[in-house]
């Protein structure tokens, strides 16, 4: 999930619709109610979150260094001020980045991605599980060398399964890192369906199922 926080709805309602389209979950914010959420939202649910851009706020509720002492998720300052001061004084709040608007949407997912590779300190945009290559570039997983192709929804299911790789996912926190913390608008048991369409394909390709579940204690992705 990506988090918007700007005080203007059009900006927040805008960035929102074209994640959307890309298949990626986001949730926006105004300054005053992102300090209060950013401060008591539980860890398990701030893990879903990819990312924060940071557009026009209020700098005394939103400070990136906050944000950084709860989780290493990229803050990303969106600037519609083309000055090398303004620039600079974002960089000085601790932010990781700094984009200038306008912007395409693919340009801010590609610089997320790069710079959680820097935070990994990996440079491989992949996990590979047995015989499967899992990429978190938004590319199709591999098996045994050949893609093999999946509904973003499912390969979202699948990218966020390899990220935590050794640790049981609940229902509840898959939901949240591929539809996001506050779409009412879905059912959380959505997401038993698109994992039973996953597991069937995963099935037929590798001859097993990767894929461990267990009543009340989740999901988690097996070698």
């Amino acid at each position: 999930m990506i988090v918007i926080v700007d005080e203007r709805d059009l900006v927040k309602e805008g960035y929102q619709s074209l994640f959307n389209r890309e298949g990626i979950a986001s949730a926006g914010f105004r300054s005053a109610e992102f300090g209060d959420w950013v401060e008591s939202v539980a860890p398990s649910d701030l893990k879903s979150v990819r990312a924060f851009l940071i557009g026009e706020c209020s700098e005394d509720k939103v400070s990136p260094r906050a944000i950084r002492s709860r989780t290493a998720a990229p803050v990303i300052a969106l600037s519609e001020h083309h000055s090398l001061e303004n620039t600079l004084r974002l960089f000085e709040t601790g932010v990781d980045d700094v984009i200038r608007k306008p912007v395409h949407i693919r340009e801010i997912l590609a610089r997320i991605a790069a710079i959680r590779r820097r935070v990994q300190d990996d440079v491989v945009s992949y996990t590979e599980v047995g015989p499967m290559r899992i990429y978190t570039d938004g590319r199709d997983p591999e098996i045994n060398g050949a893609p093999l192709p999946l509904p973003r929804r499912e390969r979202r299911i699948l990218e966020y399964l390899a990220s935590n790789r050794g640790r049981r996912v609940t229902k509840s926190q898959v939901f949240n890192a591929i539809y996001g913390l506050f779409d009412d608008a879905v059912e959380e048991n959505v997401v038993e369906s698109h994992i039973s369409k996953l597991r069937k394909k995963l099935r037929e390709k590798l001859g097993f199922d990767p894929i461990e579940s267990k009543r009340f204690l989740g999901y988690q992705l097996m070698a």
